[in-house]
């Protein structure tokens, strides 16, 4: 009877050994990076509705929404090679602070000198069909007449503006060649970033709207509303590829 106690023991122990020695180890924390957006219009915090502000063209505006999407991530090593990132997208609301931090999982250990990315939705997933996340199509940034999404928004009030809403919309899409506004970014980093498995370094980044009626001067009394893909959405998203810029780096 003690034996077969023994050996029904023996057994089981076997088994759980067996079975815990074919699950794969812990891989341990997965390398990751944050970064962190600040709004702000030239040298100042991005205050909307309340502050009224003055573009090159002598004209005051306010700004209600500024939004804007971020993908197709890669980082330079510090050797030169480019590490492409997983497929992230993301969607940044100045009205959503939390939208303005972001995470970049299952990077590879190491050194690196530069980011890159996309302002927008790269074609691919314009012609996806239905989305989800932060493209899904109730965020209001995509165009349901026109099948694309719109890549960078801003919208606000300006006394320059020939309207009874004195309003001004700048929705900016288009990813076919002819009018495409897709723009990448390359930011070289002020000082190496380290990436490994037991810290979570993070990146600050100012995005200055000021960028978006610079160098290309946006005047309100002649581009007052952009729904569509075309010249004046070129024109803005060829200034606005110019307002982001690292402020520091926290390994």
């Amino acid at each position: 009877m003690i034996l077969r106690i023994f050996v029904s023991y023996a057994c089981w122990f076997l088994v759980i050994t067996t079975l815990f020695a074919g699950m794969p180890a812990d891989p341990g924390p997965v390398p990751s990076l944050q970064l962190s957006f600040t709004h702000v219009m030239g040298q100042q915090p991005l205050v909307r509705k309340e502050v009224t502000y003055t573009n090159a063209s002598g004209e005051a505006f306010t700004i209600s929404r500024f939004r804007y999407f971020l993908s197709n991530f890669s980082l330079e090593a510090a050797n030169g090679s480019v590490v492409t990132l997983p497929p992230a997208y993301f969607l940044v609301d100045d009205a959503i602070d939390s939208s303005k931090n972001i995470r970049l999982d299952s990077i590879p250990a190491g050194e690196y000198k530069s980011i890159r990315f996309l302002i927008g939705v790269d074609s691919i997933r314009n012609v996806s069909g239905v989305q989800t996340g932060a493209l899904a199509v109730e965020s209001g940034m995509f165009w349901t007449w026109n099948s694309g999404y719109i890549m960078a928004q801003i919208e606000g009030h300006s006394t320059a503006v020939n309207t009874p809403m004195q309003e001004f919309l700048f929705h900016c899409g288009g990813y076919k060649s002819k009018d495409g506004v897709l723009k990448y970014v390359t930011l070289p980093l002020p000082q190496p970033l380290t990436i490994s498995a037991d810290k979570q370094p993070r990146i600050n980044v100012t995005a200055n709207v000021e960028k978006w009626f610079l160098p290309d001067t946006v005047s309100f009394k002649k581009i007052t509303v952009i729904m569509a893909p075309g010249v004046k959405a070129r024109q803005v998203a060829g200034n606005y590829q110019h307002m982001f810029n690292i402020t520091g780096i926290s390994n």
